[in-house]
């Protein structure tokens, strides 16, 4: 047997218990999973001799099955359960011949293929699950830790209007929130056996078919759906579907964090560590490798996506192609999530934050940041386009002088007739004009406590 390399970008863009999952032996021993408990469940109602199922059982083991003839297999046969299936009835038929006559009894190719990568999946979703729940933990400490410290709010990547850090981690947190609440939520519709036989009808088991599902259902701890699924992939597609949202999300969080490091900015910076961010020829470097990878992830993940889309238009009650563009789309999909989830998860619970430099930055304004909270004081009395001009004049010549915005509405009458210079005082001032900044980190914070409860229940 040839020895299998692993890919030089494997540590970056996967978690190394994704990839256990998704690897070629998992593959092989979900579908032996599905085999033995098929005959299990076959044996026990009598649709085969109940003294078939221990010796097929005993030999749905991957390890005893060599993977590069499984793949040289394949090849031929078009799947990876025909090849199986046909090792597999050898192996039973060393110790048993009676019993390797009833392997895969009634099954198709696909029952096994896809009730084995439903299993895959609800390990996947396990794991996504509590990486989620690491993230949210880490993300909620800094929306509790920065309720009050501003920082300049960014819209078209120039200067807003004060917002707060703990506003922009709450948004991190509540699109964190909901991504676990999709992978959760479509686990009742996912986590479901496939057992159909050839088109569907389980003609091959007479009238014993739905005792067998639920019998293989119950063993493999699955559910039994209202049919097969042979052609209808919207389980898959939903699967695909929700890891995209959740990368596009991680995405976010990644490209906010990433531009925020940027030395110019410098308000908040990945983990340090020995070799992080560093490079081949600049010392000073300091980059944000975690966002790149997850950023990475966000990229390529859509597209794949798309194909699950695009493969769901099935012909008749089995696929030509459609199926077979699933195989590898979707573990990569869920290799590349965890990568990226894996990354934000290390980032955030490293993430080192520089409130004084946010601070700066928005001192760096000289006030501007304010012109709409004076405007609309000044619309009380002057109306609003009056005001949006006087206002406006004014910023220009602040940013022209050099002056604060402050400075120069106080020396100028036609608004000292209407604010004093208390009010301007207190119009300038960043943190007295955060909306309900503080509201809206509650609130997630709140639905944040309230899925951590309902996680332990």
């Amino acid at each position: 047997m040839t020895v299998r390399s692993r890919s030089l970008f494997d540590e970056l863009f996967a978690s190394e218990a994704m990839r256990d999952i998704f690897s070629d032996r998992a593959r092989v021993q979900g579908m032996l999973d599905f085999e033995a408990a098929l005959a299990r469940a076959e044996a026990g109602l009598g649709v085969i001799p109940p003294e078939a199922a221990a010796p097929i059982a005993s030999q749905c083991r991957a390890e005893r099955f060599d993977l590069d003839r499984l793949a040289q297999g394949a090849a031929l046969a078009g799947n990876a359960a025909i090849p199986l299936v046909a090792e597999l009835t050898d192996l039973v038929a060393r110790q048993d011949p009676v019993a390797a006559r009833f392997v895969h009894w009634g099954a198709t190719s696909q029952d096994a293929m896809d009730t084995g990568l439903v299993l895959q999946l609800r390990a996947a979703l396990g794991l996504l699950d509590a990486d989620l729940g690491r993230l949210a933990d880490a993300l909620a400490e800094f929306v509790r830790a920065h309720q009050r410290t501003v920082v300049l709010g960014r819209t078209w990547l120039q200067p807003a209007l004060p917002v707060t850090f703990g506003l922009k981690a709450a948004g991190w947190l509540s699109a964190t929130a909901r991504g676990r609440e999709r992978l959760r939520a479509l686990r009742g519709r996912v986590l479901v056996i496939q057992l159909g036989g050839a088109a569907g009808t389980l003609a091959s088991l007479g009238g014993r078919g739905l005792e067998v599902a639920a019998h293989l259902a119950r063993d493999l701890a699955l559910a039994v759906p209202d049919l097969p699924w042979h052609a209808q992939r919207d389980r898959i597609a939903e699967v695909a579907a929700a890891l995209g949202l959740l990368a596009g999300s991680l995405g976010k969080m990644a490209r906010d964090l990433s531009l925020m490091m940027q030395s110019e900015v410098a308000e908040a910076f990945e983990p340090q560590a020995p070799g992080r961010g560093g490079s081949s020829t600049m010392p000073h470097k300091r980059n944000p490798v975690g966002a790149a990878a997850i950023l990475a992830a966000a990229t390529r993940i859509p597209g794949l996506v798309a194909t699950l889309l695009s493969a769901m238009p099935q012909e008749h009650e089995r696929g030509l192609g459609g199926w077979q563009a699933e195989w590898e789309s979707l573990p990569e999909i869920c290799l590349l999530t965890s990568g990226a989830l894996t990354h934000a998860v290390q980032v955030i619970e490293g993430l080192q934050v520089d409130a004084e430099r946010m601070r700066a930055n928005v001192d760096a304004t000289r006030g501007v940041i304010l012109a709409e909270a004076v405007a609309l004081a000044l619309a009380r009395t002057l109306g609003r386009s009056a005001a949006q001009a006087l206002v406006e004049r004014a910023c220009r010549r602040a940013m022209a002088e050099g002056s604060s915005l402050r400075d120069v509405l106080a020396a100028a009458p036609e608004v000292t007739t209407h604010l004093s210079v208390a009010e301007l005082d207190d119009l300038c001032d960043p943190a007295a004009y955060l909306g309900l900044a503080g509201e809206w980190s509650e609130r997630a914070l709140a639905q944040y406590l309230r899925d951590a409860r309902r996680s332990e229940a």
